[in-house]
């Protein structure tokens, strides 16, 4: 099937990674579903694929970690396109920095309800669709993170779900060979996107001391995950590392 034909569902498309790589989707040849909390950046993202791409582009307003609001962004996507053929579970947040001890219970559940539980339920729709399409089949790509290896100081919300986010992928592609269902997972490290902007003010380290960062163009994510969306069904990318090449991750700490 070419990609003229196929269908793209991204989440957190309307800032950063997702824009960023719902538009290079579009550009792949992609119909691209773009789900978020806000129209108004889902809007801003198809200003962005240019004159000409409405019937391409389709804006979601979604809460991925809310079942129902899952349920019928993936019914909208069925009725409007007909098929799912690539999930980009990429919709994810962070809590405040600070000790883990003083954290809030609201502040940790909704770290884990947007950045664990959305994507559960969206794979649980896809996986749905994708088992009921003729042909039958897709990919679902999963945005992890390095800090799921080594976190960054006064993290536990984010790294124990992108942690987790590392066993809903190998957990995936197990159950869903039976479907021709692929799925892999990117992990990025220091994005140029309005996320790490404070990165080129300084950060914390491990040691407690603050440093700047380098940081990537986001292109180079975005390129990643369509040459892993590109890839035919018996082939897949089962984890991905795109990084900034001289920030600190090997060895970090």
């Amino acid at each position: 099937m070419s990609n003229t034909s196929r269908v793209a569902l991204v989440t957190g498309a309307g800032s950063g990674i997702g824009r960023a790589c719902a538009l290079a989707l579009h550009a792949a040849g992609y119909h691209v579903v773009l789900a978020g909390r806000r129209l108004d950046a889902l809007a801003q993202t198809i200003a962005q694929a240019g004159t000409g791409s409405a019937a391409q582009l389709l804006a979601v307003p979604t809460d991925v970690g809310d079942p129902a609001s899952v349920k019928a962004l993936f019914a909208k996507t069925e009725q409007a396109f007909g098929r799912l053929d690539l999930l980009f579970n990429n919709a994810g947040m962070g809590a405040p920095a600070v000790p883990m001890e003083e954290l809030s219970y609201e502040q940790w559940k909704a770290v884990v309800d947007v950045n664990l539980t959305g994507p559960f339920l969206c794979t649980q729709a896809a996986i749905r669709l994708m088992k009921s399409q003729s042909p039958q089949g897709g990919r679902i790509i999963n945005n992890g993170s390095i800090s799921a290896y080594a976190p960054r100081p006064f993290s536990a919300p984010y790294t124990a779900t992108k942690h987790a986010i590392s066993g809903l992928t190998r957990s995936t592609a197990l159950d869903c060979r039976r479907y021709n269902i692929a799925c892999g997972q990117i992990d990025i490290g220091n994005a140029a996107t309005d996320m790490t902007e404070r990165m080129a003010a300084g950060v914390i380290q491990a040691d407690g001391s603050t440093k700047v960062e380098p940081r990537m163009n986001v292109k180079h994510v975005a390129d990643a995950v369509v040459h892993m969306a590109s890839l035919p069904l018996d082939a897949n990318v089962l984890f991905m590392t795109v990084m900034a090449t001289n920030m600190p991750f090997v060895g970090r700490g």
